[in-house]
C-alpha cells in the first residue's frame, strides 16, 4: 500500500491541464466492443480504473495498439474482431469484473453483439448503496432474460435479439443510461428512453455511436430515441477534459493557490460547477477556454436572496455533480460564512468529514446526507493529521486539506486517489506542492 506525505503551507502557482474524463473513458472504451472494426480514442487518462478496464479488454481478445502521444493526450486503437467467448463466461473473468465497477458497462455491448453476458456485483467506491436495477430493468425492457447462478453468485443475461421498446427510467443513472443505449443500438425497431441521464459524457458516447453508424436522437436531453441498426463501423473519438478534475483544481487554487490557470477546460461542458465555487466566494476568471483563479486573501459565502443559509446540493445534470461535494466541503472550511452541504445520492459519502474535524475544521454532520460547514475566513489553520482515503473524491478533498494544513500530513490508501487522478503528485509538485509518494 502506498501513501502521500504532504508538507502543508506551500502556495501553488502556475498552469495545469486537466486529464481526459474518467467517466467518459470507461463508457467509450466499452463501446469499442460493438464493432469488429478499429476504433481510435484519444485523451485517455492514465489512471488505475481506466487502465484496469483496458487490461480486461485485452484478456477477452480485444486488440489494443498504443499510438504515439499527441498534444491531445494518450491515444489507443481498439479492435474487437476476435473475442474469446469462453473466457467471457469463466470464473476468472467474473472475478476480475467484481474488482472493477466500470466493468458493468461491458454488459450492454456484449449483450447487443454477442447475445449474452455474465455479471456479478462490481467493485468501486464505498460511498453507500450503488444499485444496478436501472441497468437490469432496461435490459429486461429490451427483452433480455436473467438467470441467477447461485453457486457462482453471478447473473447470466441472454437475448437472441433485443427488441426496441419504450422505457421510463426510475433514476437518471449515468452508467445505466450508457449501458442501455449501447444495448439498444442493435435492438430491432425503435427504443425510447425517458428520464435518461444527459451528462456531457453520455452525450459524448451517443455522438461516438452515431459516428459509428448508430441512429440516436435527442442527444443532450432526457429523452433519447434509438433506431436500431444491424452493425457499426470504426471511428475516431476524442475524450473531453475531466470536469471533476477541473473542479478539484478550482478547490486547490482557492485553498492554497497563488494564481492558478487551468487550461483547456471545455467550458461549455462544465455546467454549474464554476458557479458552485463562486457561491463560496471563489473568484474565477474566464480567459478563452481557460479558467484563472487568482490569489484571494478572503472568500465569502453567499446567502440566498431571502437571507437564509447557502445550500449546495447535488442533482442530476445540469445540476451539481455529487463527485465535487467533498471538495466543496473543504473549500468552505476556510471561507467567511456558513453553508449547508446536502449530498442526496449516497448515504456514506460525507462520512470522511470526521477526518476534517480532527484537523480542526468546524463541521456539523447532521445526518448521513447533510453537513453544515462553519467557515473561519482563513483564521482557523487546519492541523496536519495521518488519514486514510476512503474513496476517490474524499481522497482528493483530504489531499487539498493537507496542502493547506500546518505541518506534515500522511494520507494512506492513496490507491483510491490513483483510480481517478493521473500522476497527481508529479503535477502538483510542478505547481510548488511538497508531496511525496512512499
Amino acid at each position: 500500500m502506498s501513501a502521500f506525505i504532504i508538507e502543508g503551507g506551500h502556495p501553488l502557482k502556475g498552469t495545469i491541464t486537466p486529464q481526459g474524463a474518467k467517466n467518459e473513458a470507461l463508457q467509450v472504451i466499452c463501446a469499442t466492443l460493438l464493432t469488429s472494426e478499429p476504433v481510435t480514442i484519444t485523451n485517455i487518462p492514465d489512471i488505475r480504473d481506466v487502465n484496469n478496464l483496458i487490461e480486461l479488454l485485452k484478456e477477452i481478445g480485444v486488440k489494443i495498439n498504443p499510438l504515439p502521444v499527441s498534444p491531445k493526450g494518450r491515444s489507443m486503437e481498439f479492435q474487437a474482431d476476435d473475442l474469446d467467448l469462453n473466457f467471457l463466461e469463466s470464473d476468472e473473468f467474473v472475478q476480475k469484473c467484481a474488482a472493477l465497477r466500470g466493468s458493468v458497462l461491458m454488459i450492454g455491448p456484449l449483450l447487443a453483439r454477442m447475445g449474452k453476458a455474465v455479471i456479478t456485483k462490481p467493485g468501486g467506491d464505498k460511498i453507500g448503496r450503488r444499485r444496478l436495477d436501472t441497468h437490469f430493468l432496461g435490459f429486461k425492457h429490451l427483452g433480455a432474460k436473467f438467470n441467477h447462478v447461485a453457486d457462482r453468485n453471478v447473473y447470466e443475461i441472454k437475448a437472441k435479439r433485443l427488441k426496441g421498446t419504450y422505457m421510463l427510467l426510475d433514476e437518471a443513472s449515468v452508467t445505466g443510461t450508457a449501458n442501455i443505449v449501447m444495448a439498444a443500438v442493435f435492438a430491432a425497431g425503435t427504443t425510447t428512453i425517458y428520464n435518461a441521464a444527459c451528462e456531457p459524457y453520455v452525450q459524448q458516447l451517443c455522438r461516438m455511436l452515431n459516428a459509428m453508424g448508430a441512429n440516436i436522437e435527442g442527444i443532450g436531453s432526457n429523452l433519447l430515441t434509438i433506431h436500431g441498426v444491424t452493425q457499426l463501423h470504426g471511428t475516431s473519438h476524442n475524450i473531453l477534459p475531466d470536469m471533476i478534475e477541473v473542479g478539484s483544481f478550482i478547490g486547490m487554487a482557492a485553498m492554497v493557490g497563488d494564481g492558478i490557470r487551468i487550461k483547456d477546460v471545455a467550458l461549455e461542458h462544465l455546467g454549474i460547477i464554476p458557479d458552485a465555487f463562486r457561491r463560496l466566494g471563489v473568484k474565477i476568471d474566464v480567459e478563452g477556454d481557460d479558467l484563472v483563479i487568482p490569489r484571494q486573501k478572503h472568500y465569502v459565502v453567499d446567502s440566498f436572496i431571502d437571507g437564509t443559509i447557502m445550500t449546495l446540493a447535488d442533482a442530476p445534470w445540469p445540476g451539481l455533480t455529487p463527485d465535487l461535494l467533498s471538495v466543496l466541503i473543504v473549500v468552505a472550511t476556510q471561507a467567511r460564512g456558513s453553508v449547508l452541504i446536502h449530498q442526496k445520492m449516497f448515504e456514506s459519502r460525507l462520512f470522511f468529514v470526521d477526518k476534517l474535524i480532527d484537523m480542526g475544521a468546524q463541521i456539523i454532520l447532521c445526518d448521513p446526507h447533510r453537513a453544515v460547514v462553519v467557515g473561519h475566513d482563513r483564521k482557523l489553520t487546519l492541523r496536519a493529521q495521518r488519514m486514510s482515503s476512503p474513496d476517490i473524491r474524499a481522497g482528493i478533498a483530504l489531499l487539498i486539506a493537507a496542502m493547506s494544513a500546518k505541518g506534515s500530513s500522511r494520507i494512506d490508501n492513496i490507491e483510491q486517489i490513483d483510480r481517478g487522478y493521473e500522476h497527481i503528485e508529479d503535477r502538483l509538485r510542478a505547481l510548488g506542492a511538497k508531496i511525496e509518494r512512499v
